[in-house]
C-alpha cells in the first residue's frame, strides 16, 4: 500500500523476522552496499537512472520503506516494492521448509533459533557473480575488503547526512578496465580476468539475468552458470542461492557450512562431503534455506 509519494508500506508473511535478517545483514563492518543502524536498514538503489536512498524499518507488523533523498516517482513505486520484496524473499512460502525441519534434528534446531529468517537476495547478476568470485578460496573478512575497494573505486555514490552510500559498480564501467586496475586493489590476476570478462559478457548480452531467471530447472541453471569462465560448482550454487529462487542450491564444499555443522553436531572434526551428502537427503527441495540458516549460526 502506498501512503504517500515518499513512504511505502509492505505487507509481510507470518514467517518473517526483520530482526534475524538484520543480524545477517550486519555481519561485517566492511559491508559497503548497506548500513544497519538503530534497527533499520539503509540502502541505495537505482530505478530508471534515479538513485533512491531507502530507510527500511519494521513497524506495526509491516516493512516501512522511506526514501530519504528524494520523492518517489510514481513510475518507480512498484519497482521499489518488487525490489524490497525480492531482497527479503517475501514471496517464498517457507512454511513447507519448517514442516520438513520437524523430521530432522539439524534443521529443526536451526529453525527454532532463527525462525523468520529469509535468504537475503542479490538482485543484480553482475554483483552476484562478482561477489562469489571475489570470495573464492579466501576468508570472508578479506573478501569484504576486496568488495569494498571495488565498490568505493568504481561504484556510483551519493552523500546524505555526511555519510556515503554506494551502488555496486556497473558492468559498463568494469568492462573497460585492465587486469592491472583490479590487481592494484589486490585482486588476483585470475579473479580480475573473470570479473572483467563477465562484465563484457553482460554488456554484450551473452549473459542475461532475465533470461537466466526463466530457467526453472536447478540442474540446467547450474550447468549454464558453470559454462561461464571462472564459475565452478561452489560459485554456481552460491549464485543460485543468492540471486535466484530455486531452493535446491547447496554449496556443499563451503567451509562455512562445514564449520557450522561441526559446531551444531559438536564434532571434533568437520564432517566429510559424503557425510554432508547423507545429511542433505533430509533437506531435499530446501537445501538453500538450510545452507543459509547454517551460515546464520556462525554469527552467534
Amino acid at each position: 500500500m502506498i501512503e504517500n509519494n515518499n513512504v511505502i508500506e509492505i505487507e509481510l508473511p507470518v514467517e518473517f523476522s526483520f530482526e534475524q535478517c538484520l543480524v545477517y545483514l550486519n555481519r561485517s563492518q566492511n559491508e559497503s552496499l548497506h548500513k544497519v543502524k538503530n534497527s533499520k536498514l539503509y540502502q541505495l538503489i537505482q530505478e530508471n537512472s534515479k538513485n533512491y536512498l531507502m530507510e527500511i524499518a519494521y513497524e506495526d507488523g509491516k516493512l516501512k520503506v522511506f526514501c530519504l533523498n528524494r520523492m518517489i516517482h510514481q513510475e518507480d513505486e512498484m519497482n521499489i516494492i518488487r525490489f524490497v520484496r525480492a531482497m527479503f524473499d517475501l514471496d517464498t512460502n517457507i512454511k513447507p521448509f519448517y514442516e520438513l525441519a520437524k523430521n530432522d534434528s539439524i534443521s529443526e534446531s536451526l529453525v527454532k533459533q532463527y525462525r523468520g529468517l529469509r535468504i537475503l537476495k542479490i538482485q543484480n547478476i553482475f554483483e552476484g557473480l562478482s561477489w562469489a568470485i571475489i570470495g573464492q578460496q579466501i576468508n570472508l573478512r578479506f573478501a569484504y575488503e576486496l568488495k569494498k575497494r571495488l565498490v568505493e573505486k568504481y561504484g556510483e555514490k551519493i552523500e546524505y547526512n555526511n555519510e556515503i552510500y554506494y551502488l555496486f559498480p556497473k558492468p559498463q564501467v568494469i568492462q573497460g578496465l585492465q587486469v592491472s586496475d583490479l590487481k592494484s586493489l589486490q585482486f588476483t590476476s585470475r579473479k580480475a580476468e573473470y570479473i572483467i570478462d563477465i562484465a563484457k559478457l553482460i554488456c554484450e548480452e551473452e549473459i542475461s539475468f532475465e533470461n537466466l531467471k526463466n530457467e526453472k530447472d536447478y540442474k540446467s541453471l547450474k550447468k549454464r552458470l558453470i559454462a561461464i569462465r571462472g564459475v565452478g560448482e561452489w560459485t554456481a550454487d552460491y549464485v543460485i542461492l543468492k540471486c535466484f529462487y530455486l531452493n535446491e542450491a547447496f554449496p556443499i564444499a563451503d567451509v562455512g557450512i562445514h564449520n557450522a555443522l561441526k559446531k551444531i553436531l559438536e564434532l571434533q572434526d568437520k564432517p566429510s562431503i559424503s557425510e554432508i551428502e547423507t545429511m542433505a537427503k533430509k533437506w531435499v527441495g530446501w537445501e538453500a534455506y538450510v545452507a543459509f540458516y547454517l551460515w546464520r549460526s556462525l554469527y552467534d
